[in-house]
């Protein structure tokens, strides 16, 4: 049968309204299976980097715990210089420069918590450096002969731990440094200062220059436990917890690490615990 023009033009509308309807209700079951996820607009702003939180006692931002992983409790992985910085700022060393580890401790000497670091080094047969406040070294010379006894290493950390020192002139640097090395050898007149430790890391090309004219290196650190801060409501059994953690946390093969003697009897408690942990994983060195 043939249709005229009228009929088919509303036989074709029925077919689109039934199809529309069809479409509609696919739809509603699609949706129903959860709220549909907005397509993320792409943005032209790139975001800006978050700053990094400023380190306390004037210690330079340096990378945090991963920059020198390890896992705990097992061999540490990975040659030393693989993703391990050797030069720290202003070209300071902060890597012993092989495999082993070297353990430093700053501020002293301190009558109180010297000899207990020194006893337990000894007991381990680990050598250490030293890094002396030239005004602790005034009052109390016996402990640097002590040290020097012991077989360690010297390393000259200003007279009165100057954080600002980096930025003065050379005159005023080389007039520190030079009287720091007098107090260490009028202790101990044949002693050997290998090493310059700027206060908080606070090493600047400055200081650098003049340590070097001084035929000292300076030294940096890889591995900080930041066993000289104390938060808020920390217990001492929290305090040495947090030190060894750290340290096994972060140590790897060619870690310098930092740690202090002066006024810190919870790292010399935590070092009861991590020297033979130590031992068991690297060659403890002294630089």
């Amino acid at each position: 049968m043939r249709l005229s023009r009228s009929k088919r033009l509303a036989l074709f509308g029925t077919v689109l309204v039934l199809a529309g309807l069809a479409g509609q209700a696919s739809a509603g079951t699609t949706s129903s299976a959860g709220p549909a996820a907005s397509t993320p607009v792409a943005s032209s702003e790139t975001p800006a980097p978050v700053a990094a939180a400023p380190n306390p006692a004037g210690k330079p931002a340096v990378k945090p715990a991963g920059t020198a992983a390890g896992k705990p409790g097992g061999k540490p992985a990975g040659k030393p210089g693989a993703g391990h910085k050797a030069v720290g700022p202003a070209g300071s060393r902060m890597t012993t420069g092989g495999k082993g580890v070297a353990l430093t401790f700053d501020d002293g000497p301190d009558p109180a918590q010297t000899p207990k670091i020194l006893k337990l080094l000894a007991q381990n047969h680990v050598h250490a450096t030293f890094c002396l406040v030239g005004e602790n070294v005034q009052r109390h010379p016996e402990m640097v002969r002590q040290i020097v006894a012991g077989g360690h290493t010297l390393c000259n950390h200003t007279w009165n731990h100057d954080l600002k020192l980096g930025k003065k002139t050379a005159e005023q640097i080389k007039a520190d440094l030079a009287r720091t090395n007098a107090a260490i050898r009028k202790a101990v007149p044949t002693a050997q200062i290998k090493y310059f430790r700027a206060p908080g890391g606070n090493f600047t090309p400055g200081v650098v220059a003049v340590a070097k004219q001084l035929g000292m290196t300076s030294l940096y650190w890889k591995v900080d436990p930041r066993d000289w801060d104390h938060p808020v409501g920390e217990t001492d059994a929290q305090h040495r917890s947090r030190i060894i953690a750290r340290v096994k946390r972060n140590t790897r093969p060619g870690s310098i690490v930092l740690s202090h003697d002066y006024a810190q009897p919870d790292t010399i408690d935590a070092y009861r615990t991590l020297l033979p942990w130590l031992r068991k994983r690297y060659q403890l060195v002294g630089l």
